[in-house]
């Protein structure tokens, strides 16, 4: 049985959307063409037999440029890639792709500025990206790279920089984990060595037991299962986004993806949680732009509509529902879920300041300050960046199962 080593990166690459195009077009020279975006990047690192010096490599990306035809996923240098094939992720279906030396992928205004010394695996995108969507591709290739991937003496090394957030990498069958390093302060590419020898089962015995549904008996409260804590923390991609509104207002506006990949789903229900309100909600499917119908409804509207919510749901509580069409087998949907939430217990004035109180239990959650405030306090570390129109936005990648208990502080600019 092959084992799987999970590295979640607490870093996040600072991403600014000035608007020059609505600057260049006011001052009447053409906009320049957009440079290639993506976002929820994960890489699993399948380590083929150590003489080989060979990895399979699974690369999941998203393509977010709106109105782009293209993906270009460039090539490491010092790495010998074969096997190469190209999936868009909604459909399942297989990509047209051809590669392109470095020079010519460069001339493409999508990779402007980018380096012109590798070659780069040029997808042709099964339609164009939406405004405001995505693409989501799953790029599969094997590297040969013997500075990567080696022996020394009787373990194998795996030793490679990382310049994505999240990542795994798989042991060959038969070798356990002698030794890991992995440090990164810089918010740069990160170094990644990995070690391991022979010793591990392999075959039927190696299998281990499925999680179970069994929750912790440790903790003082009912917690969460043995599956939902042994699930792969990295690969989630979950990702909220919390847009405070003025403090008076105990308003946030949020927005959260969710993927539904269980064929013969054509629904998904979003549970609010007690103590919040839910208005205004909308929701559209991020690879196609379709959007799709909201419903606001109790807990007794659902029992007595005699709906499966997938979690017990009080009488009083409220959730949205958003039906969609079926899902094909070996298919699958992205929603992108925006709705407003008014919660006086979490997010108010003290005084002079506004205070955001709120468990946050996803891997990746961001908390934008509304305009005219900045950070004064945070209980949990966060990557705090300031936006083109001024806010400042916390990032808080959460590595762990649990959820973090933020709670952030801030006043208002004197000017």
């Amino acid at each position: 049985m092959k084992r799987r080593l999970c590295v979640f990166k607490r870093t996040m690459r600072l991403v600014v959307a000035w608007c020059a195009a609505a600057t260049a077009c006011a001052q009447g020279v053409p906009a320049a063409a957009p440079a290639q975006t993506e976002t929820d990047e994960y890489t699993r690192y399948e380590l083929l037999s150590p003489e080989s010096a060979s990895f399979a490599i699974r690369y999941e990306v998203t393509a977010t440029t709106s109105g782009a035809t293209y993906y270009f996923n460039p090539i490491r240098k010092g790495s010998v890639a074969r096997d190469e094939s190209v999936q868009d992720v909604m459909t399942g279906q297989p990509l047209r792709f051809e590669i392109v030396s470095g020079p010519e992928a460069v001339k493409d205004p999508l990779l402007k500025g980018e380096d012109s010394l590798v070659d780069y695996i040029k997808v042709h995108l099964a339609r164009p990206v939406p405004p405001d969507g995505q693409a989501r591709l799953l790029i599969l290739k094997t590297y040969k790279d013997a500075k990567s991937y080696y022996r020394e003496g009787d373990a194998i090394v795996f030793n490679r920089p990382l310049s994505i957030p999240r990542n795994s990498v798989v042991l060959p069958a038969g070798y356990e984990l002698i030794a890991i390093s992995f440090m990164n302060s810089s918010g740069a590419e990160a170094p990644l060595i990995v070690k391991a020898r022979l010793g591990a089962m392999t075959g039927a015995a190696a299998a281990p037991r499925p999680p179970g549904s069994g929750k912790s008996w440790e903790a003082p409260f009912e917690g969460e299962t043995e599956q939902e804590r042994l699930a792969e923390r990295a690969h989630q991609d979950r990702e909220i986004v919390y847009f405070l509104q003025q403090p008076a207002t105990h308003a946030f506006q949020l927005y959260h993806d969710y993927t539904e990949s269980q064929p013969g789903a054509d629904k998904y229900f979003n549970v609010v949680r007690a103590g919040s309100k839910v208005s205004g909600p909308s929701a559209y499917v991020l690879d196609t732009g379709e959007k799709l119908d909201t419903k606001i409804m109790s807990g007794a509207e659902l029992g007595a509509a005699k709906m499966d919510a997938g979690e017990s749901v009080d009488a009083a509580a409220q959730l949205v529902l958003i039906p969609f069409a079926p899902v094909k087998p070996g298919q699958n949907i992205r929603i992108r879920i925006s709705e407003t939430y008014t919660a006086p217990a979490s997010y108010r004035l003290d005084g002079d300041e506004l205070v955001f109180d709120r468990s946050l239990g996803r891997a990746r959650n961001a908390v934008v300050l509304p305009e005219g405030w900045y950070l004064t306090a945070s209980s949990i570390p966060a990557t705090v960046t300031q936006m083109a129109d001024g806010r400042v936005r916390l990032d808080f990648w959460n590595w762990r199962p649990d959820p973090v208990d933020v709670l952030v502080k801030a006043k208002r600019r004197s000017h």
